[in-house]
């Protein structure tokens, strides 16, 4: 059975690129699997997958089963914390991507529709989730053929008699999380995104402004550098929660990207530096434990705690 295993499923959409949506999937994965969730990442941007870099395991590769394709994992779950110094506890994170069945990371998808189309059911129906409380999909920008078939095939089991959604444990689409940056070039594509889910019935959950203002990496102090509040005015006008504000945080660039290399033209002064500097230890703590430490943390908690608390209000009424 396709997704069985899986009991939430929610989109991450966008309708304009570079909004930051890939980073914004991944950090609400981590706050979930901190709440204590089961967490899967399911990246269905073909043509630029960039959920494998983002996770650090672009070398690793999909493995078969009886049952279908292992998705990648992240982190496992830690059931309890024995001392202070112990990992909080935590849900397990795995992801799927197109980027993990590539040869090389630099391989362009150069595919028509169909092809893109099956691909995206074929990601539906032949992985193997497990237990799953919450999937995360990361969208491609706009409202094009991977759009419409992932919502022709979610919207086919979410229409299943429940009866039999029950006996065989398939998903609730519990809807959308809209990515926008606080620019009017930004709002308007996203617009068309919430069109989009309104004519497909798909839930809006809110929308996350990315990227309003800067903070600062020493302080956390947050600056406007360019423009802010241009999402929750357009959650405003088309009556659709607003989840909150997300500035550009340097710590999770570094913990995702790690340390701009140095130009060859700088080498030599850099290195001389470095001299009298002692060798500092990679830290190989799990993504999941460094993240905590970022300022972006406690807001995508928010995020994370407004999600699941819809969920049970919504399970609760039903």
């Amino acid at each position: 059975m396709p997704l069985d295993g899986v009991k939430n499923i929610v989109l991450v959409l966008s309708g304009k690129g570079g909004v930051g949506k890939s980073s914004v999937t991944l950090q609400l994965a981590l706050a979930l699997s901190l709440q204590g969730k089961s967490v899967g990442i399911l990246d269905i941007d073909l043509t630029g997958p960039s959920i494998p870099r983002l996770v650090g395991l672009e070398e690793a590769k999909i493995t078969q089963s009886p049952n279908g394709w292992l998705p990648v994992p992240v982190h496992d779950a830690v059931a309890t914390q024995t001392d202070a110094s112990s990992p909080k506890p935590r849900g397990s994170l795995r992801c799927m991507s197109l980027g993990f069945l590539l040869r090389d990371r630099g391989d362009a998808v150069i595919w028509r529709g169909p092809k893109k189309t099956a691909m995206i059911r074929q990601f539906l129906s032949d992985v193997s989730w497990g237990s799953t409380d919450y999937l995360l999909i990361d969208t491609p920008p706009g409202t094009s053929d991977e759009h419409i078939a992932l919502a022709e095939q979610l919207l086919t089991l979410s229409t299943t008699d429940a009866v039999a959604a029950a006996r065989s444990s398939l998903p609730r689409l519990t809807g959308a999380v809209l990515v926008t940056t606080p620019q009017a070039v930004a709002t308007s594509d996203v617009r068309k995104e919430a069109n989009f889910c309104v004519k497909t019935s798909i839930p809006i959950l809110g929308v996350i402004e990315n990227m309003s203002g800067y903070a600062c990496p020493c302080c956390g102090e947050v600056s406007n550098l360019f423009s802010s509040g241009g999402g929750e005015v357009m959650a405003q006008q088309l009556s659709i929660p607003f989840l909150g504000r997300v500035p550009v945080d340097v710590k999770f660039g570094e913990l995702v990207e790690g340390k701009v290399e140095v130009d060859s033209d700088d080498e030599d002064e850099e290195e001389i530096g470095k001299q009298d500097e002692a060798p500092v230890e990679p830290d190989t703590r799990p993504l999941v434990e460094r993240y905590q430490e970022g300022w972006s943390y406690p807001r995508f908690e928010e995020f994370a705690q407004t999600i699941i608390g819809n969920v049970q209000a919504t399970a609760g009424t039903s």
